[in-house]
């Protein structure tokens, strides 16, 4: 249930966005007419017919918000997410927009004032939300509009998430303390929040503490003991989520099936396996890898050539990786070591100042322009843009033995970059925590996803710390 300051800010996101609006659809009305940059061929026509379409514009468009879930308080939704929120609610509110100009034949609007609102409007929405949340976020830090959580689990998973919210203060959230049936923790403080009872004592513990909200990080084992304490919260009125430890439980997308009448769930499909998302994850590759290729030629030319003069050897290295259903290809690289860098150790992970490279070689290597071959490898159909990391034949061998779910990865293409690599799991990092990130990435694929991440790979990926 939301307090009565969250619903005061759910009207000032929805004031906040009905006067954008305004202002876009103003702004480019006088843009297209005052400061022209296409010839006006039909004079200059009145403003007055276009004013009805800020009642269609208002009412579309707080429709689409909440149908993309632009309305729901969602404290930790990043940037970038908002915007890609924002962009399909607007640009469907701008398909539906020129659609009704269309069948409106008593007034001939312009296609280019729809144009110039379409783009001002995601322009000040991003720019009017993110001056809206970072006021939210200094009025948080200060104790105002705070919600109050108790974390049922005082495990490795409950207090990662404990020490989460610790960290990112303008979220807004204060964790009260944890719950848990660990007799040797009761009335500890772990990382400075306290273990307040067992869960029998949740009822007490609720009354006694204001709690909004109930997270509960217990194993899956513990599935009938979750289900009693999701009916208190449900009864006291209270939002509850779980927290599932990826590695007890591999969230697949389940697909139902039936058997003579018997009900089955199959828990091994992924959205990339469906016929049609395999189609618009191709098209995205080829429509995007041959721009970016075309983009990046004078680039490709100048590291050749600094190749070519910086160390003997020729541009570019071939080297043996594993993909799809684990069919091995030759994925390309700039050339960054010697030519003889495995002759004596053979295959080994790339450390840091690693004296087989070549000077130029680790430049490229910091800042990720090795990897840009790669793009040949997608418009070839090995790779893709986005996707799990590809790895050598003899790691691809120990890491199976040694890291559960780790053949999960080879299920869809490897990608040039991937959710586990903007995200630090590069290099020599936890090749498990690069399977977690992996296996949520082909679970909840979607173009969308796949975009976000190219962009943090733009962002924030061209220099990493781990990149050797």
């Amino acid at each position: 249930m939301l307090k009565r300051h969250s619903q005061l800010f759910l009207k000032l996101f929805i004031i906040n966005d009905l006067l954008v609006n305004s202002v876009s659809f103003m702004l480019a009305y006088y843009l297209r007419f005052t400061l022209p940059l296409v010839p006006i061929t039909r004079g200059v026509p009145p403003i007055q017919p276009y004013l009805p379409f800020l009642l269609y514009i208002n009412l579309i468009w707080l429709f689409l918000f909440r149908e993309n879930k632009l309305y729901e308080p969602k404290r930790g939704l990043s940037r970038l997410d908002e915007f890609f929120h924002l962009f399909k609610a607007v640009s469907l509110g701008v398909v539906i927009i020129t659609g009704l100009m269309f069948f409106y034949r008593s007034f001939s609007y312009s296609r280019i004032v729809v144009v110039y609102f379409w783009v001002i409007n995601l322009i000040l929405l991003q720019l009017s939300r993110t001056l809206v949340r970072s006021y939210l976020n200094r009025l948080r830090r200060r104790g105002y509009n705070l919600r109050y959580l108790l974390i049922i689990g005082a495990a490795r998973l409950g207090q990662q998430i404990a020490a989460k919210i610790e960290t990112r203060p303008g979220l807004g959230y204060k964790v009260v303390g944890f719950l848990d049936d660990d007799p040797a923790k009761q009335g500890q403080q772990i990382d400075g929040v306290k273990v307040l009872g067992k869960t029998d004592d949740m009822l007490k513990i609720l009354a006694g503490n204001g709690v909004d909200e109930v997270i509960i990080a217990l194993p899956l084992s513990a599935h009938e003991h979750m289900l009693r304490l999701i009916n208190i919260c449900q009864k006291e009125g209270l939002r509850v989520r779980i927290v599932p430890d990826l590695f007890a439980v591999i969230t697949h997308q389940a697909e139902i099936d039936e058997l003579d009448g018997i009900p089955l769930i199959g828990l091994d499909k992924t959205a990339m396996e469906q016929m049609g998302n395999r189609f618009l994850k191709g098209t995205e590759d080829l429509m995007l890898a041959t721009l970016m290729l075309a983009l990046l030629a004078p680039l490709f030319m100048l590291i050749a050539m600094l190749i070519k003069l910086t160390s003997k050897g020729p541009v570019f290295y071939k080297q043996e990786r594993m993909g799809l259903d684990n069919r091995a290809f030759m994925m390309y690289k700039f050339r960054t070591m010697w030519v003889d860098a495995e002759d004596k150790n053979g295959p080994c992970w790339t450390a840091k100042d690693d004296p087989r490279r070549t000077r130029f070689g680790a430049f490229l290597r910091s800042t990720s322009l090795d990897e840009l071959p790669q793009l040949f490898n997608v418009l070839k159909g090995e790779m893709s843009l986005v996707g799990p990391r590809p790895e050598r034949p003899h790691f691809v061998k120990q890491f199976k033995a040694e890291v559960a779910h780790y053949m999960q990865r080879h299920r869809v293409k490897a990608g040039v970059t991937g959710w586990a690599q903007i995200n630090g799991w590069r290099g020599d990092t936890s090749i498990e925590k690069r399977v977690e990130y992996d296996t949520y990435y082909i679970e909840n694929w979607s173009l969308t996803f796949d975009l976000k991440i190219i962009w943090l790979t733009v962002w924030k990926g061209l220099i990493n710390k781990n990149a050797y």
